[in-house]
């Protein structure tokens, strides 16, 4: 984990490059406090879809939960009729 002060960030290529260099996000304090997060946008990009698939899976365990479901053979019917195979 890298944590920089808010005044590093002047210095743009230094921070890019402990961004790429972590893999992660790189924590900037301000005063001793954190004040913001600064990541490289493909770590962004995983992050997000990791947080998508789990939000995902979430809900599915939900409708199972709430008993939401179709059993697969009334959904191939359905597709059947609707699609005509």
């Amino acid at each position: 984990m890298t944590i920089v002060p808010m005044r590093d960030l002047k210095d743009t290529v230094e921070i890019e490059r402990k961004c790429a260099e972590e893999n992660g996000p790189v924590f900037v304090t301000k005063n001793g406090y954190g004040r913001l997060v600064v990541m490289d946008i493909e770590y962004y990009e995983r992050t997000m879809h990791k947080l998508y698939e789990a939000k995902t899976v979430n809900e599915g365990l939900a409708d199972i939960e709430s008993g939401n479901t179709v059993d697969g053979s009334e959904v191939k019917d359905m597709l059947g009729k609707k699609y005509g195979f």
